[in-house]
């Protein structure tokens, strides 16, 4: 998934290409994987992980299982395996989801301008 699709449906404006807003043969969409994300929270700033832009890309199979690949603010950071649980446990409330496999990832690496505008206005970016 492109860093735009992500954007967008990161800010509610369309589902990503293969992605509907309810699967139509029972599965689970990415679009309901997005929203669950958006309950687990960096400590740190107080903003979800998905405004913040750290949710690269999220895959499911058709048997339940989510691949995510995410990162961090920073290198070190030693909040990784709180995310990791808290995504477990929200997409656990999924109907559907089956298995949680996060991933992450170093590259590219987070920047400010990968948050939406709410986060960075949240921030004080502009």
């Amino acid at each position: 998934m492109s860093e735009q699709e992500i954007a967008a449906v990161r800010d509610g404006v369309e589902a990503p290409r293969g992605a509907s807003e309810d699967s139509s043969d029972g599965g689970v969409s990415e679009r309901q994987v997005f929203e669950a994300l958006k309950s687990v929270f960096d400590p740190e700033l107080g903003i979800n992980i998905v405004d913040l832009g750290l949710v690269y890309e999220v895959d499911v199979d058709v048997q339940g299982g989510v691949d995510i690949r995410y990162t961090l603010t920073t290198m070190g950071c030693p909040i990784g395996p709180m995310i990791e649980d808290q995504m477990r446990a929200f997409l656990a409330a999924v109907p559907g989801v089956e298995e949680v496999r996060p991933e992450m990832v170093l590259r590219p690496p987070w920047s400010p301008e990968m948050m939406s505008e709410e986060a960075k206005a949240a921030l004080g970016i502009f």
